[in-house]
């Protein structure tokens, strides 16, 4: 029960990584008109998760999962690099960095495991950039959770995080935004259950709408979100 506790908090919508300061290209969109509707924000939902999210955070988040299980500090450093190779876009690039840098202070405070601790210290020490995907497999590793686990909450927090930025952004209210979630169990079930089989070489992302999107959002007149 306490491991399965220790899941829920780290993937509540209170936890405070940051996610509500985001929406991942998702308001340059809505401004442009690309995205109008409830329709929109899960077309736009289904495209970040099967070309971006799952195929690398995903994968990342399980493969760090594997290396702090088996005490490899070294091997997520390696793995936190390339996930920061692999965003071309700033503001994602740095959004992951933030969120990931908001849980380490919360783990290191709760005191989760000395893997984590000593990720956290080379972070601070700026010889690793901190990415949210990475640092939450390795909570997932030294917490017990299962990889599978691991992987379907983090595409599920990820999911949630995008609708909460729809629901300011466009006027589609609560019972939209719950059908939007609801309709995407069976993707993230299958996406979570493809990154089981994955390693570091397998990670991937085509994502160059969403990278245009987040890079045109530094240059609207009026943004409610840092992404």
């Amino acid at each position: 029960m306490d491991r399965f506790l220790s899941l829920l908090q780290f993937a509540d919508g209170l936890f405070p990584a940051g996610a509500y300061a985001h929406s991942f290209g998702l308001e340059s969109c809505v401004q442009s008109g690309e995205v109008r509707d409830g329709a929109g924000v899960e077309a736009f939902l289904r495209a970040y998760l099967e070309s971006s999210a799952a195929p690398t955070d995903a994968v990342a988040a399980v493969c760090t999962h594997r290396a702090a299980a088996s005490r490899n500090v070294a091997a997520c450093l390696v793995l936190d690099e390339t996930l920061d190779a692999m965003k071309a876009a700033s503001e994602l690039r740095e959004a992951s960095r933030q969120m990931g840098r908001q849980t380490l202070r919360v783990a290191t405070s709760l005191d989760v495991h000395p893997l984590v601790a000593e990720f956290a210290q080379a972070v601070a020490d700026e010889t690793t950039p901190g990415h949210h995907a990475v640092v939450f497999g390795m909570v997932g590793g030294t917490m017990q959770w299962s990889a599978l686990e691991t992987t379907s909450v983090y595409l599920y927090s990820t999911s949630a995080a995008l609708v909460g930025a729809a629901l300011r952004l466009l006027p589609l209210g609560q019972l939209v935004g719950q059908r939007i979630l609801w309709n995407a169990r069976s993707l993230i079930t299958r996406l979570a259950a493809e990154a089981q089989d994955q390693d570091q070489d397998d990670m991937w992302s085509f994502a160059p709408a969403f990278e245009i999107s987040s890079m045109r959002h530094a240059l609207l007149e009026a943004r409610l979100f840092r992404s």
